[in-house]
């Protein structure tokens, strides 16, 4: 790797860092200022309301807003447009359908009050956390998901997949999938088409270094 790539993944590393220090795990109960909510796209009162999902990504931070969402699932689409060719959003890397009904809780007893079409009309995709230690990667009996060097994101090498599923039950989430026609998994490679696609503008991936200046 040359000394000028070095020096963009370690500015990257850093800023990532510096961010999450301050955030934690998620963007509720952090201020924000007014530059960082522009670059976020948007309010306090979203932030506060708990309707602000953040997924830390090698290249930025994906940010997901439940307030502009209308659930028309367009980003699982463009993403498998993009990745394979087709519409399947089944194998989508970004997965807004198991959240379409009741939200990533599921069924509650106070269900009315929350995400989904039977509840506040709420909606949020759920994607690979690309985790430091990931699951999926240990789990994986050939060795087929490693660390893209350029990216940092998690993937998968297609020649070495077998399709036997064991990175999706290792996955706490579930988020690796088997494509039922090329019997090879799928996995986020953070390329953003699913920002791309979205139209609303409820899918942002805002680049650490810019974070970190608005800090």
């Amino acid at each position: 790797m040359s000394e000028e790539k070095k020096k963009g993944v370690f500015d990257k590393e850093y800023s990532r860092r510096q961010f999450l220090k301050i955030s934690g795990k998620g963007l509720a109960g952090v201020t924000m200022t007014a530059t960082m909510l522009s670059l976020i796209g948007c309010s306090q009162q979203d932030i506060d309301d708990g309707l602000v999902d953040s997924v830390a990504l090698p290249k930025g931070l994906l940010v997901a807003n439940r307030a502009k969402c209308v659930g028309c699932q367009r980003c699982e689409t463009n993403c498998t447009l993009a990745n394979d060719g087709k519409v399947m959003p089944f194998i989508a890397r970004l997965n807004l359908r198991d959240n379409f009904y009741f939200g990533e809780p599921g069924v509650t007893e106070d269900y009315k009050h929350g995400d989904g079409i039977y509840g506040l009309w709420n909606f949020g995709p759920k994607t690979c956390r690309q985790c430091k230690e990931p699951a999926c990667l240990k789990a994986c009996p050939k060795g087929a998901i490693i660390a893209d060097p350029n990216t940092g994101a998690r993937v998968v090498q297609s020649d070495k997949c077998i399709g036997c599923g064991a990175c999706t039950a290792a996955c706490p989430w579930h988020i690796p999938v088997v494509d039922p026609e090329t019997k090879k998994s799928t996995k986020c490679i953070t390329c953003g088409a699913c920002v791309q696609g979205c139209p609303t503008g409820a899918l942002s991936i805002i680049d650490w270094k810019d974070l970190a200046e608005a800090l």
